[in-house]
């Protein structure tokens, strides 16, 4: 399973489970918020690194560039990279 896939069903179950929703916002808190969430999440048995949530956004951000204008020199500039994490709690939160 890929990370988006593990995120999005983590994200359907901590919209579905208040208690999965408290306790993965509660990693927002930790002093290395990433490690914490990334914890969490592999107690819940999604087995997510912090290098998997870098490289998600960071493979997401080249297939955009690749696929605009065959992604080189000549393709557009991107906002930058989707950063997964903050979507991920973005959706959570909202």
């Amino acid at each position: 399973m890929d990370t988006i896939t593990m995120l999005d069903e983590l994200q359907t179950k901590a919209k579905q489970n208040p208690e999965i929703r408290r306790v993965l916002l509660e990693t927002r808190s930790e002093k290395n918020p990433v490690t914490a969430f990334c914890r969490k999440c592999q107690e819940l048995g999604y087995p997510l690194y912090e290098m998997d949530l870098i490289n998600a956004g960071e493979e997401f951000y080249a297939t955009m560039r690749r696929s605009t204008n065959g992604g080189g020199e000549n393709s557009p500039l991107l906002e930058g990279e989707d950063d997964f994490y903050e979507l991920f709690f973005a959706a959570l939160e909202g």
